[in-house]
């Protein structure tokens, strides 16, 4: 005679996710150091597999030296990325007269308008403004120390980066074949059709990324250009890097580029220019973004608002980047394994529904 098999109380099973989830939460931040270069490592290596490939299968080269010659040419991308952002912003410090000059009227336009507003002498400004300064370079010492170790730390993690991007390229096979063993032979073909899915979708969503960066640089020189603005590539650059990271990037950029028009040109080009950033954030948005990035990783707006919050909270900066792969990396497993289906429609949304329910009528 069959026994039954006895499921626990809801409250019970819901209070283990929640005790499971704080564990992971726990894990995730102590073992930061170690865990955010390993992510970046692995995303870089999922980028880099198609290179690799073909160094080895057509050139047959060495994994070693193909894995190896795959990430020299991405640290040249990106210097070359870092070489025409420091080619624009050396342009600025050959205008450093002109912008000390314009930054001072700046400053006297704006102690004019507090003293009209507020009824404060330009007097009390500038002994505020001294004594804010004085405090600052007594404390010049700890902030050198402290900018000099952050930026030590910021290239140590770098390398960490690289060298695991290195090692996940060489160990590939090893991993995949250590995923099968573990989740038995019989499991094989779930591993292998998640291992596939996530290259393909992360490697996708990543490209889309890049895609949608240059076209929005593209578009931002264009029309900065068009409206006379004087850096029009630097701010270009800056509007297209910083939108890469989802919903906070906007606003950096947008700050960033209405300072230096402010400090290089006049008002009305500084309102002109705040007002085409958030134009090509609002086409971005509802026109290039779905089209380009969101047909590769389909989850909902709130989970990923989310996500990147949480990201933030736990790893700061890097913690914003990854989060939406994180996040996509989870949907894919879920989806695939029958009992944590309903948290994959979570992190995805009323389409899926909506395209299995088309499906059934195609069928029907």
């Amino acid at each position: 005679m069959p026994t039954k098999k006895l499921l626990a109380p809801f409250y019970e099973r819901m209070a283990l996710v929640l005790v499971g989830f704080l564990a992971l939460g726990y894990l995730v931040i102590t073992a930061k150091d170690l865990l955010d270069p390993l992510i970046f490592g692995f995303i870089f290596a999922i980028l880099l597999l198609p290179v690799c490939n073909f160094l080895e299968k057509k050139l047959r080269m060495p994994r070693s030296m193909a894995s190896l010659i795959s990430i020299l040419l991405l640290v040249g991308v990106v210097t070359g990325i870092l070489y025409l952002v420091g080619s624009q912003i050396s342009n600025m410090a050959n205008d450093w007269p002109m912008l000390k000059k314009q930054v001072n009227q700046s400053i006297q336009d704006i102690q004019r308008w507090i003293q009209h507003a507020f009824h404060v002498n330009a007097e009390k400004q500038m002994a505020y403004v001294d004594d804010t300064a004085k405090k600052l370079m007594e404390s010049g010492t700890d902030v050198l120390g402290t900018t000099f170790g952050a930026i030590s730390s910021l290239m140590l993690f770098y390398v960490f980066i690289l060298i695991f991007t290195f090692f996940i390229l060489l160990y590939r096979r090893l991993l995949i074949r250590f995923m099968v063993w573990v989740f038995r032979d019989e499991n094989e073909h779930v591993v292998m059709d998640i291992v596939e899915n996530i290259q393909s979708i992360l490697r996708q969503y990543i490209l889309g990324l890049l895609l949608e960066m240059v076209i929005v640089a593209g578009v931002a020189i264009t029309v900065f250009w068009m409206i006379g603005i004087k850096y029009a590539a630097l701010l270009g650059i800056i509007v297209g890097l910083f939108n890469i990271i989802p919903y906070i990037g906007i606003f950096t950029a947008l700050l960033l580029s209405t300072i230096i028009t402010f400090a290089t040109g006049s008002l009305s080009n500084t309102i002109t220019v705040a007002v085409s950033v958030i134009g090509i954030h609002a086409v971005d948005a509802n026109l290039l973004l779905p089209t380009i990035v969101g047909s590769k990783v389909r989850l909902n707006a709130l989970i990923s608002f989310i996500g990147i919050i949480v990201g933030e909270m736990i790893w700061g900066l890097s913690g914003m980047f990854l989060s939406i792969p994180v996040i996509a990396i989870f949907k894919i497993i879920f989806d695939r394994i029958e009992t944590l289906k309903p948290w994959g429609y979570l992190l995805g949304g009323d389409y899926e529904y909506k395209k299995s329910a088309a499906k059934a009528m195609k069928t029907e």
